[in-house]
This record gives C-alpha cells, sequence and structure tokens, in this order.
C-alpha cells in the first residue's frame, strides 16, 4: 500500500481524537472513575495518558535531549506511572481540558513539519508521517479502552488503515523488542475494510498469511483483544507466531489480554 498523504493524515488523527473526545466530553466524575480492561486504569487514566503522551512528543520535538531524559523516568516506572500520576491528582475536567490543550499544541507542531522530518520516540527517530500514524493508533486504542469501560461499540471508521499499517509495518519490531530476530520470508496481509473493500501487504505469492476484517486486525496488533477472540485466520508457522506477538506500540513489551472465549 502507498503511504498517505501527510495533511490528510493530520486530518484523521484530528478526527480521532475529535471521535474520543465525544464519548468523554459529558461523562459525570463516576463514569470518569469506571475501570478499563488496562490492570488499575480508569477512564481518567486513559485520557491523562494520551495527554501526557502529547506532552512528552512536544518535548521531543522542541528540547530532544530532556526528551531523553524523561523517555527514560518513563521507561523505568511500572504500568507507565510516570505518565499518569501529574492526572491521577487532578479532577477529571481538569484531565480533559490538559488533553484538549496537549493534543491542539501537538498538532500545530505537526503541521509544521514535512512528512519525513524526523521526531525523536521510544524506539528510535520516526518520520513525521510514522509519528502521526503512532498517535492516532494510540488515541484509538486507549480510546477502545475507555469504550470498553461503557460498554461502547469500537469506533470503526476508514481511519483503521492507518493502524493496520502500522500493525505491518511493525512486524520486525514485535520480535525485536522481545530479544528475538524476525525469520527470514515475509507474511500477506489481506484485511476487509469498513466499507467492504480488501485492504493488502505483501507479495500475493507468498504463502504465510493474515486475513479477516480490519476491525480485528487492529484490535489484535494493539493489544486490545486476544487473536482467539477475532475472527482473523492465519495460514503458515510464521503469520500465527506474528500474531501471538503482534505489538504496534511503542515501549516494553506487553503480551495480549486474556481470552474472553
Amino acid at each position: 500500500m502507498s503511504g498517505p498523504d501527510y495533511p490528510a493524515l493530520l486530518a484523521d488523527l484530528r478526527a480521532e481524537e475529535d471521535a474520543l473526545d465525544r464519548v468523554v466530553a459529558d461523562l459525570d466524575p463516576t463514569a470518569w472513575a469506571s475501570a478499563t480492561p488496562a490492570a488499575g486504569w480508569d477512564i481518567r487514566d486513559s485520557v491523562a495518558h494520551l495527554a501526557g503522551s502529547e506532552d512528552l512528543a512536544r518535548t521531543a520535538l522542541h528540547d530532544p535531549a530532556a526528551f531523553l531524559a524523561r523517555r527514560d523516568e518513563v521507561l523505568a516506572a511500572p504500568d507507565g506511572d510516570a505518565l499518569l500520576g501529574q492526572g491521577r491528582g487532578m479532577p477529571a475536567p481538569a484531565v480533559l481540558a490538559w488533553w484538549r490543550a496537549a493534543r491542539a499544541d501537538l498538532a500545530a507542531d505537526l503541521a509544521r513539519l514535512g512528512p519525513r522530518d524526523r521526531i525523536g520516540w521510544f524506539a528510535g527517530p520516526m518520520s513525521a508521517t510514522s509519528f502521526a500514524t503512532a498517535r492516532l493508533m494510540e488515541t484509538w486504542a486507549h480510546g477502545q479502552d475507555v469504550r470498553d469501560a461503557l460498554d461502547r461499540p469500537p469506533e470503526v471508521s476508514a481511519r483503521l488503515r492507518h493502524i493496520a499499517d502500522l500493525g505491518v509495518r511493525t512486524r520486525p519490531f514485535s520480535y525485536r523488542v522481545r530479544g528475538l530476530e524476525p525469520p527470514p520470508g515475509e507474511v500477506r496481509v489481506e484485511l476487509a475494510g469498513p466499507d467492504g473493500a480488501q485492504w493488502t501487504w505483501g507479495p500475493s505469492e507468498v504463502p504465510d498469511r493474515v486475513r479477516g476484517p480490519a476491525l480485528d486486525f487492529c484490535l489484535v496488533v494493539t493489544q486490545r483483544r486476544h487473536p482467539a477472540d477475532e475472527a482473523l485466520v492465519t495460514t503458515g508457522p510464521r503469520a500465527a507466531e506474528w500474531i501471538d506477538l503482534a505489538q504496534a506500540f511503542a515501549g516494553p513489551p506487553t503480551g495480549q489480554r486474556a481470552p474472553t472465549r
């Protein structure tokens, strides 16, 4: 698949943020305290994590040395507490205001960059295009936790294509973050988009394949659902092994959530 148009990608990032904002904008204090599937996190934590990440991203853009020091603090803290601490001392409306301001500031910064400009991040420098895609993925993934806490359906749109593409491109990372070398050979990915269009990656002739709905693939590569709970079909050992390890987000290795079936 060809890469996205950068301004269109930034518009999709804003749309994903707006979609989550509509979910949380009118929550009462009790709802903000609802537990999410992320152990020990409530809805306020999920939004605070996004806000803290946006602030950290701006630090990476404006003060790379300070970002590296802050990154090490975040990686050393258990369960993301280094990003959650500030939010846990704030009332929910203040957390929401923090996230809105932080994401607006980052959006302005990203709009001033070119698509190939480099930004330091947890797994190393990324292009602005990859960075914006990762922010969209993080927003959608933590938004899924919020929706699960509220018993609401996933956000489904053509924006899933960005997340699926990132999921495919991070296949080598899913191994290396665990100290493993990715096996040689490619995996073909064939997904049904929300509008019925087929999204594909990889040569058509390779035997190892992943097939299924784009939503299911995105839920698995962001580790919001166990592969056994989704309608993904894998063919070949490379595909099956990868889907068990898939991790589209930076940071230390984490495991799939327990299956519910």
